[in-house]
């Protein structure tokens, strides 16, 4: 027997008594948890829907018929106008993966500017307007330089920006306010956003509630139909790889800070329409709302993904949970302590939904 033959054998002989099942490679069907991780990892937006309805489905039931007078709901609409203008401008912010703490600042510091100007100044209110656009805007620009071109952390940079805007609104206001009454009669078109249109059945809307819903669609537009809508996701979700690919991070970063600081500047307009008045005092809170009502909404802190449409929906949350929470008669306190569950909850739901894509 040649050599060959021999081997063969041999190898023939090791081969008895093994395995003979032939490997599978099927896959299997994913779990129902797993297709739930799935489906909401494709349509984030479906979170803070399904967060309303049952927030309306329980406060419905809890309060009654007083929870869908329509001069409830209209009440609702118009307390998340502040927070969903200054929300579409944290929106943009978060989704390159930063963060601004300093937009209730610009907020403020623009309606000073404009109340001040055209009341205390006696400066035309066409000029005072658009000077409190500006100044927004400017402000907002520093936060983008310092991020985009010095490279702080986002973080750090607009902790810092809050705080000296913060004491400018204390120095160009001298802690006084400006009385609706005043404003009335030099600068009416200052309140004019705070105006309403009764739309029957009782229920009553503002024009700075309309103005929101068209910030809202105006900047939907920019990132879903532009370029440069692309290019905020693509810096949000990876900014090494979005360079790489051609696109100026720095400018784009800069940008979205200014535009955003432009948006304050607008919130600051409907503060006025809101309040009447003008005030250092007015939206201490807005900051933190606005940040609630993205993160709500399902926009990732992490960048690169969340809509606007996921942030009207998750002002509107906050506002439905504490009209709700109100008209059953639960303490402020207890209000604060839901919302600040609901935001614990949705970053635990964005971390359980990105781990599909690791």
């Amino acid at each position: 027997m040649s050599d060959d033959g021999v081997a063969s054998a041999t190898a023939e002989r090791g081969l008895v008594g093994s395995s003979q099942t032939v490997a599978s490679f099927e896959e299997h069907a994913p779990s129902l948890l797993r297709r739930i991780q799935g489906f909401l990892h494709a349509y984030p937006t479906a979170i803070p829907f399904i967060v309303l309805g049952v927030g309306i489905l329980i406060f419905s039931v809890a309060a009654g018929g007083r929870f869908f007078a329509p001069f409830n709901l209209s009440l609702v609409l118009q307390q998340v106008t502040i927070i969903g203008v200054l929300g579409i401008a944290q929106t943009l912010v978060i989704l390159t993966a930063g963060i601004d703490l300093s937009v209730g600042a610009i907020m403020i510091l623009s309606s000073i500017v404009m109340g001040r100007l055209a009341v205390v100044a006696g400066v035309p209110v066409e000029i005072a307007f658009l000077l409190g656009l500006v100044t927004g805007f400017l402000c907002g620009l520093v936060n983008g330089l310092l991020v985009a071109v010095v490279r702080l952390p986002p973080f750090i940079v607009t902790l810092g920006t809050w705080s000296i805007y913060g004491a400018l609104v204390i120095f160009v206001s001298r802690s006084e306010t400006i009385r609706s009454q005043d404003i009335a009669a030099v600068a009416p078109w200052l309140q004019w956003l705070g105006s309403k249109l009764r739309i029957g059945g009782g229920a009553v809307l503002t024009y700075g509630s309309i103005l929101m819903i068209l910030i809202a669609v105006g900047v939907w537009y920019l990132l879903n139909r532009t370029p440069f809508g692309r290019h905020v996701y693509a810096t949000g979700d990876d900014p090494e790889a979005a360079r790489l690919a051609g696109i100026n991070t720095k400018r784009t970063l800069i940008a979205v800070y200014a535009l955003a600081g432009l948006i304050c500047a607008v919130a600051g307009w409907v503060t006025i329409g809101r309040i009447g008045a003008v005030s250092p005092l007015a939206g201490q809170n807005a900051n933190l709302d606005a940040i609630t009502a993205v993160v709500i909404g399902g926009t990732s802190l992490f960048g690169g993904r969340g809509s606007l449409v996921g942030t009207l929906v998750g002002a509107l949350i906050v506002g439905v949970f504490r009209n709700g929470l109100a008209l059953v008669g639960v303490d402020v306190l207890w209000q604060e302590f839901t919302v600040g569950l609901l935001i614990i909850l949705a970053v635990t739901i964005d971390q359980w939904i990105r781990k599909i894509s690791a």
